[in-house]
């Protein structure tokens, strides 16, 4: 199977919002915390959380410091979530740039593949959109007991 290669911000956006909703009220849950726990620099963490907060899903405490939940986690799909932290410049599936088009499939591939492409990317954002914080949460919590 060809890997497809997407970007990883879904997802430490996912980890910390899974961490917040499980630790929140336990702790003051920072940008070095949310770090440790996602292996990932605190300073790309800051930038995640700053869209975020941006698309309305947490907000950061002035003063006491941490970030918290703003929207409660079953009405945040992960196709929000997708939204909020990805390039919305960028494509989901990329064409490659260069095909020849001198070739017979090298100048037919772009119109085989432009409807499908779009039709992929409506499917997985269909998809992506019946799943909640919630609902990922829920299944968080399923891991956590059968890991301890």
């Amino acid at each position: 199977m060809i890997p497809v290669k997407f970007s990883s911000r879904m997802s430490v956006a996912i980890h910390i919002l899974l961490y917040l909703e499980e630790y929140e009220e336990e702790e003051k849950v920072t940008s070095e915390v949310l770090a440790d726990t996602t292996g990932v620099n605190a300073v790309n963490i800051r930038k995640t959380l700053q869209l975020l907060k941006k698309a309305g899903f947490i907000e950061i405490r002035r003063g006491v410091g941490g970030a918290c939940l703003k929207k409660a986690p079953e009405s945040i799909t992960v196709r929000d979530i997708f939204e909020a932290v990805e390039d919305s410049d960028e494509e989901l599936f990329h064409m490659h740039e260069h095909p020849n088009t001198n070739c017979p499939v090298g100048g037919a591939i772009k119109g085989v593949l432009d409807g499908h492409l779009e039709a992929w990317k409506a499917l997985l954002l269909s998809e992506m959109q019946q799943v909640t914080l919630k609902d990922l949460f829920l299944e968080m919590q399923d891991e956590i007991k059968k890991n301890h």
